[in-house]
Parts: structure tokens; sequence; C-alpha cells
């Protein structure tokens, strides 16, 4: 029997990623007809892309920063000129009243495909309800919204710079598989979560299940891969990149994309160019030092996830944002903010059907740049990979897979590279924990 996998170490988010696995089922739904097939890595690249991005080497520099599990209706419910909505419907018909949720909540919403299947309902967004939750949830837990007591940094972000309201995660499940797209717009099909380790660490035991064309479980593969990443191109190119995480095995490891890469694991970009603890970003922007592409990811308790009973996300962001902003990089720099998936939260548009495993629900991303439109809100469809996209006609590299070589590219949408930079000011944010820079060595604890 094959089941939705969840993965079972490292501080209490496995333990609500374990619990909601009890409510998958053994198959996932099935795709529209005539959906395409996955296409295979090298056969979905174009051919090299020769031409360069539209800020037309203005832009020496990209950020991104990856948050956790948020819809945009989620964090952005009754933004001014945004598509949001304040209720929703059930499977029984009934018309449901969002209500406003902390984002500190002590549980935690099944966003795996079968979450996905759940709530998207063969497209009636009805589904919420079903969708499994852990532990304690309240009434209608999926039916919610952020308060903007909590959210007011993102809001000004927002209000700043570029909003999308019309982006949709590339994959149609939960948050290893997005990762991977933010290194590689690929998983070679994976689908959901490893059976134990997030990376190269299980070692070949450590196995994934994969999705078939017509959306049903295909053969398990090994969970540590050998595809192609933007990491490889920027090698190629003589280009730098940082991605900034915490160690594996400790609090915020989990999303240490790079790791479940054999030849970036094994290799030297391993040791050379992951760096933890990703406060180090802080530090190396201050001291002059600022890679062509950066990713940075958080710690469980600054992530925006359920279950962590934290709010240190907004402060985070804005901490990294203030750094880049306040330094001499930020007349040549943007700064991309996403959520990875939509963590099980109720949200009214549509996913549109663009392959097997995606797209999945609309997620949140905030560009911020000197360049950036000033509180324009972009209603231009957008997935995740549009990210990498803009990365790559920026640098003039080649498109990795199927997913960023459709993905449009928001260089001319949310910015106008032409314009005087605009000078920067400073978010204000209430100050992160001491327990949000720490050093990495706080112990994990298995959630079975």
């Amino acid at each position: 029997m094959v089941s939705v996998r969840f993965v079972s170490r490292s501080a209490a988010l496995f333990l609500f990623l374990s619990l909601c696995g009890c409510g998958a089922g053994d198959r996932l739904s099935p795709s529209q007809s005539g959906a395409a097939a996955a296409r295979d890595l090298h056969g979905a690249a174009s051919a090299q892309h020769k031409g360069r991005g539209a800020s037309g080497g203005v832009i020496q520099h990209v950020v991104y920063i990856i948050q956790e599990n948020r819809s945009f209706n989620n964090l952005f419910m009754g933004f001014k000129g945004a598509t949001t909505q304040n209720y929703g419907y059930d499977t029984n018909g009934d018309k449901i009243p969002l209500h406003s949720q902390t984002i500190a909540t002590t549980w935690d919403i099944d966003h795996s495909a079968n979450g996905f299947f759940a709530a998207y309902d063969s497209g009636k967004l009805d589904g919420w309800n079903n969708e499994y939750a852990c532990c304690g949830q309240p009434k209608n837990y999926a039916y919610a919204y952020a308060p903007k007591s909590e959210t007011k940094t993102y809001w000004d972000m927002a209000k700043q710079y570029v909003l999308a309201d019309n982006l949709f995660q590339s994959q149609l499940d939960g948050s290893f598989i997005a990762h991977q797209y933010a290194i590689a717009a690929y998983a070679n099909g994976e689908v959901n979560y490893p059976e134990t380790e997030w990376g190269c660490q299980g070692g070949k035991e450590d196995v994934i299940a994969t999705l078939k064309s017509n959306r049903t479980y295909g053969p398990d593969v090994p969970v540590c891969e050998d595809y192609t990443t933007l990491g490889d191109e920027l090698d190629g190119a003589s280009l730098s990149w940082r991605f900034y995480t915490y160690p594996y095995n400790s609090d915020g490891g989990l999303w240490s994309a790079y790791s479940a890469i054999n030849h970036i694991y094994n290799g030297p970009d391993y040791a050379k160019d992951v760096i933890n603890p990703a406060k180090q970003f802080i530090t190396d922007v201050g001291d002059g030092n600022l890679a062509a592409v950066t990713w940075i990811t958080p710690l469980f308790e600054n992530s925006d996830h359920g279950g962590m009973d934290s709010t240190g996300g907004p402060a985070w962001v804005a901490s990294l944002v203030n750094a880049v902003g306040q330094s001499q990089f930020w007349d040549s720099t943007v700064v991309f903010v996403i959520w990875d998936d939509w963590g099980g939260f109720f949200d009214p548009v549509a996913p549109i059907y663009l392959d097997y495993d995606g797209s999945g629900f609309r997620i949140p991303l905030i560009a911020i740049s000197a360049y950036a439109k000033q509180g324009y809100v972009s209603h231009v469809q957008y997935e995740s990979s549009s990210v990498l996209r803009f990365m790559e006609d920026n640098f003039g590299l080649a498109p990795l897979a199927a997913s960023d070589s459709r993905a449009a590219d928001p260089a001319s949408d949310f910015f106008n590279f032409s314009q005087q930079p605009r000078k920067f000011t400073p978010f204000k944010a209430s100050k992160i924990k001491a327990s949000a820079h720490f050093n990495g060595n706080r112990t994990p604890v298995d959630g079975d």
C-alpha cells in the first residue's frame, strides 16, 4: 500500500507533519484529461537563453527569502487592490466566514498532495474542511486569515513596493518539493516528503514517492538526487551564489535544499556556498560581501509555519531586508520574499492546471528594490519558478526545466530600471528574540 509520507525528524514541526499523514489516502486524485507528462530534465530546458534581463545589468544581486506555508488570502486578506475573499464554502455547501487567527498556532494543517486535492475538490474549492489538521485546532481551522497586527510589516513592504496576487505554487504539495523548485525548478517527479531524512544524509535507503502524469503514485526514487540546479549554472557562468540556512538536524536545517543534491552535498560547493547559521547573511552584507544569487531560509520560529507557536517571521524578514536596504548593495539588488506553499489555509482563487504537479494554490510574493514600482499589486499570472526565471534572464542563464521555461519573468512588470533608484526607508518591526539567531547547536527532537 502506498501512503502519503511525512518526515519524522527535527523539532515539533515533524510531529505535525507525521500526524497529518494519518488522514491521507492511498491514491491521489486523477489529473485532467490530456495532461502532458512531466518533462525530462534536459528535454524541458529550452535552447540556451541568449538574452539578458530587462535590468540591462543594473541588477547584480538577487536575494530570495523563502518563508513557509501561507496562502495569499491568509496573509493579505483585505489588502487594497488585491483579490481576496472573507468567506469560503465547505463540502456541505455551507458558507463559512473567515476568522482572524494568530500566526502563532500550536496546530498545523496537512499540506501534502492529498491536502491539495481535498481542498481543491475537483475545482470546486470547497474541501478545506476535509484537510487533516493536528493538534488542538479550532473549528474551521483552514478558513482563517492572519491579523494585520501581526502582519503589518509584510503589508508595509507590499505598500512600498510590489505585491503579486496571481502567483501560484509551481508544485502542488509541501515544503520539501517547494524548496527543490526554489533551487532547480524541478524535483524529478517527486511528491510529498522523504521516507526519513530530507537530504543525502539518509543514504541510499532513503526514498520518496513520485507522481505520474495521471497524478497517481509512481515508483520511489532516492532522495539524494543529481539533477542540475541554478547553483550549477551560476558556477558555470563564474557567478557567485550562497544558500544561507541552518545545519541539518538543527532548528531550521530542514529547509537546506542543497543537502538533497548529491554533487553539491558531497562536493566543494557545500562547504563553500551553503552557509550556516543564516544570520551570517547580515554580517556578510554589512562587510560588503553579497553573492550574485542568495537564498535564505528561516528558523522554525521565524518561518510563519503553523504549529510553531511564534510570530517571529515578520521581524526576521524585516531584519534581512533592512540589511540589504542599508548597505552599499541597495541600488544593485532585488529582494524577493515568498511563502513556499499554502500551508492548508483557504484561498478563493482556483489553481491553474499546468502539468501533473502544478500549479498549486496561490501564495504571496513581495518584490523589493530601488527600482520596484511603488504600491503596485500585480495581477499577472506567475508561479514560484518565476523568481528563478527572473534570475536566469537577468544573468543570461538557460532555463532548467519545464517550470521555469514556462514561467513569466516579472522584470518588466514589477520594475522600472530606467528610473532613479529610490531611497530605502528601514522597516520597523519588533526585535527578534535571541533564539531567532542561535548558532545552530540546538538538539533536535524526534516527532514520531
